[in-house]
C-alpha cells in the first residue's frame, strides 16, 4: 500500500512539473484602482488550490486525531489501572494439602 501511495505522489509531482514547465507565462491580474499584478500561471493555479485544500486537510487531520485519541484513551486507562507488581498466585504443593499432613 505504501508503494501505491508513493507512486501516486510521484505521478502528481511529475504532472505538476510538466504543467509548470509548459505554462510558465505571466498572467496580468487587474486588481482594484487600476493596480495590476503580473503572476506566473502555475502560481496562479497553485494558490486557489492550496486555499481550498489546506483547510479541508486540517479538518480531516483534526478529526482523525480526535478519533484516535478517543479510542486510545480507554486502553491507557485500563492498562494504567492494573497493578505493576501483580504476581501470579503460588501453585499448590502436596505439603499444602491438609489431608496429607502427618
Amino acid at each position: 500500500m505504501q508503494f501505491l501511495k508513493t507512486l501516486f505522489w510521484v505521478v502528481v509531482a511529475i504532472a505538476l512539473t510538466l504543467f509548470s514547465i509548459y505554462n510558465w507565462r505571466p498572467v496580468t491580474l487587474n486588481l482594484w484602482s487600476g493596480l495590476q499584478a503580473d503572476v506566473k500561471l502555475p502560481v496562479l493555479v497553485a494558490i486557489p488550490f492550496l486555499l481550498g485544500f489546506l483547510p479541508t486537510y486540517f479538518v480531516y487531520r483534526g478529526r482523525l486525531w480526535a478519533l484516535r485519541h478517543r479510542y486510545e484513551r480507554p486502553e491507557r486507562v485500563t492498562v494504567g489501572n492494573q497493578p505493576a507488581d501483580a504476581a501470579p498466585p503460588p501453585a499448590a504443593t502436596a505439603c499444602d494439602d491438609p489431608g496429607l499432613a502427618i
